[in-house]
């Protein structure tokens, strides 16, 4: 009886500790998504700006090829 019961409590050790190194992972998935939200945002208000040098914004069928 006495093994399964240190049997059962190391089964609990190594699943409380799985735990925590997903719970882990889990708060640098989501502190990498928020961060990439507010790049995202950032381009796309950079793109409505104007981009860098107040240039107008052209969409790819107003953009003039290069050899023009």
């Amino acid at each position: 009886m006495s093994e399964r019961i240190q049997l059962l409590e190391e089964k609990i050790a190594y699943l409380e500790r799985h735990v925590a190194e997903q719970d882990k992972a889990m708060l640098e998935l989501v502190e990498d998504a928020v961060r990439l939200r507010r790049e995202v945002q950032a381009l796309r208000d950079r793109l409505e700006s104007g981009g860098p040098g107040d240039s107008p914004v052209r969409t790819p069928l107003e953009e003039r090829p290069p050899h023009y």
